[in-house]
């Protein structure tokens, strides 16, 4: 199968990477940075130039492959994926953008292709894992679900580190948190709700809404579902100051007689600050809980997931955790294991048990093990 990579970021690269050490599969990156394009060319994959800003690049660059992985920051998704589907291709797609993709589900049937939306760690492998749990029970009542990745060595002012785009990292404690209580749509800011929860192998972290539920609250009759975003304590705190304080604010201001944007500027200051520089090393955990009945009894089904940076590969752990799971989406694909053409969500892997197996057993090749735990009451 031939597959482009849009996008040669860190988790990029990971994909790139891991679908071209096996057998079947050609791939090609393509991304306007030279420099992770020569990383990725020295390591045998074929990579190109192109700047992909622009719907009719894209097509141009999508047109001789069977399927597209939509790697780019979350602003320039929606078009891009349009794109690969008016031009007829199968895609998985991590770009996270703000739209909402079943907008595009009547083009890509009408195409007789399929898009796997959200196919990351969270959205993704989080949705898939809520599906799987809800199909354990008679009736789910609730679902919670929390994720982060981390630095290793917290490091003051931010104790963050970001291995994706630093607009992407701002949009999360920008866009509205959507929930589910009692049966009812719930909208909070982003950041709010914060709470400390303790995690066996790391301690104390700091849980806060933010809008990760995306296509659950259409595809999933749950009567309560949230999902939180895990960082180090204090974190949060610094990007609401920010936040009220207008830094990430998109209405232009005038500086010394030009106009530019303070999202702009705050991206540009915050990501020499937040990015991961080579040697620094990064962890996610992740935990879903479902709860429900079975068989006349209160159940609660937790799946935990907890990785580390990649010594060996030198691949950093969110990129390992959001890549691997598009690649093994993919593979997937490859083998015809995913039927449903138009957009599909991730928790309809979830439904699969076949599917799921493929993905989770391939997961665990890598090295990404997911642990279960049933609690009954």
């Amino acid at each position: 199968m031939r597959v482009i990579i849009l996008g040669a970021g860190l988790v990029g690269k990971a994909m790139a990477l891991d679908l071209a050490a096996e057998p079947g599969f050609e791939i090609t990156a393509v991304d306007f940075r030279g420099e992770p394009l020569e990383e990725l060319a020295r390591a045998g994959v074929a990579v190109v130039r192109k700047d992909l800003s622009r719907p009719a690049e894209v097509s141009e660059a999508v047109r001789d492959y069977e399927l597209v992985i939509n790697a780019l920051p979350g602003f320039l998704g929606f078009q891009t994926l349009k794109a690969c589907l008016e031009s007829g291709k199968n895609v998985v797609d991590i770009a996270f953008f703000p739209e909402d993709p079943f907008e595009l589900d009547s083009l890509a049937k009408e195409k007789g292709v399929t898009a796997v939306v959200d196919c990351g760690v969270a959205p993704g492998l989080s949705h898939m894992l809520a599906a799987y749990g809800l199909n354990q029970l008679d009736r789910g009542r609730s679902l919670l679900i929390y994720v982060g990745g981390l630095p290793v060595v917290r490091q003051w002012p931010f104790e963050y580190k970001a291995v994706f785009s630093p607009y992407d990292v701002i949009e999360e404690y920008l866009r509205p948190a959507r929930f589910r209580e009692n049966g009812h749509l719930v909208i909070k800011p982003a950041l709010s709700d914060p709470e400390f929860i303790e995690f066996e192998k790391l301690g104390t972290l700091e849980a806060f809404n933010t809008d990760g539920l995306r296509t659950l609250l259409k595809t999933l009759d749950v009567p309560n579902m949230k999902e939180k975003t895990l960082r180090y304590p204090g974190h949060r705190e610094k990007m609401a100051i920010l936040k009220e304080a207008g830094f990430f604010g998109t209405e232009p201001v005038e500086i010394s007689g030009q106009r530019i944007r303070p999202i702009d500027f705050t991206a540009k200051v915050l990501f020499s600050r937040l990015k991961l520089n080579p040697g620094e090393e990064d962890l996610t955990v992740m935990r879903v809980m479902v709860s429900g009945e079975k068989s006349g009894q209160n159940r609660t089904l937790i799946y935990d997931l907890f990785d580390r940076f990649d010594r060996k590969t030198g691949i950093h752990s969110m990129a390992r955790t959001t890549g691997y799971t598009a690649t093994m989406v993919a593979r997937a694909m490859a083998r015809g294991l995913i039927k449903k053409t138009g957009v599909v969500a991730p928790e309809y892997l979830g439904f699969d048990r076949e599917c799921l197996k493929f993905v989770v057993t391939g997961l665990k090749n890598k090295g990404l093990s997911i642990e279960e735990r049933i609690e009954t009451i």
